[in-house]
């Protein structure tokens, strides 16, 4: 039996999925950097993620550990019932663990697709997110080596992170944005793609919604998610923790919808 989804639905990339997703951020050593100090606690906490509190919508990205994530989502939950999205993103290095510095040569971006594949044990990545825009690549070359994969069906969707209302409409002026992804937050409250997404029917995703857990541990996780789901039917948060309590308390946060 599935469970019923956290905080009701939303359609990203094709798939109808729970509203609360779960970011994977955490599941490294310090630093976003190597693997976790209990791998099988990490292992766990994806699977009741999915099999236990029906959260089906799982991000992820190759600058993860790096691509320490990736392999344990593989290893986790592989193989993928149809009903889960696991989201990935592209387009960032690591030269040193708390280190991130966008890459977005044509020529990396494949190979990162290409990479994240084989670590997930997939044919397409269902939804690929463009990690950052490098500012010193023109952002056109790096959407149309993305373009190019979704044409040779490597990837099915295409999303973006941590952009302005401009990019989102200028990407748009060539293909659709599957989902937006940022900061979102009762600290970090005042962002114009917000407005942008809802105008354009564009999923947004809302990264740190407990602020890595400040939030959570000064007033709990409550007040802060159904602060953010009451931002409008297209917001959706993707709090991310390393223990199985945390995520059963946060998936209590929200069962009840927003305040």
């Amino acid at each position: 039996m599935i469970p019923s989804p956290p905080a009701g639905t939303i359609t990203i990339a094709d798939k109808t999925v729970s509203r609360l997703g779960f970011g994977t951020m955490r599941l490294t050593g310090p630093g976003t950097w190597g693997d976790p100090d209990d791998r099988l606690m990490a292992l766990t906490v994806l699977r009741q993620a999915v099999h236990t509190h029906g959260i089906i919508h799982i991000d992820t990205a190759d600058a993860y550990g790096p691509h320490t994530v990736e392999h344990l989502v593989r290893d986790a939950l592989y193989p993928y019932p149809d009903h889960v999205l696991i989201a990935t993103k592209v387009g960032m290095v690591r030269p040193a663990p708390g280190q991130w510095k966008p890459l977005g040569n044509p020529f990396y971006l494949r190979a990162c697709v290409e990479a994240s594949l084989r670590r997930l044990k997939t044919e397409r990545l269902e939804l690929c997110y463009l990690h950052r825009i490098d500012p010193e690549v023109a952002l056109d070359d790096q959407i149309a080596v993305l373009h190019a994969l979704q044409d040779e069906g490597k990837i099915g969707h295409i999303g973006l992170s941590k952009v302005t209302p401009d990019n989102i409409r200028y990407v748009l002026k060539h293909r659709p944005v599957a989902a937006v992804q940022k900061v979102l937050n009762t600290t970090d409250r005042d962002d114009p793609a917000v407005e942008t997404c809802r105008d354009l029917n564009i999923p947004y995703v809302a990264y740190r919604p407990l602020a890595a857990g400040a939030l959570a541990h000064t007033h709990g996780p409550a007040a802060p998610l159904n602060w953010l789901l009451s931002q409008g039917p297209h917001v959706t948060p993707i709090p991310s923790t390393s223990q199985p309590c945390h995520l059963d308390e946060i998936v209590a946060a929200v069962q009840d919808g927003p305040a």
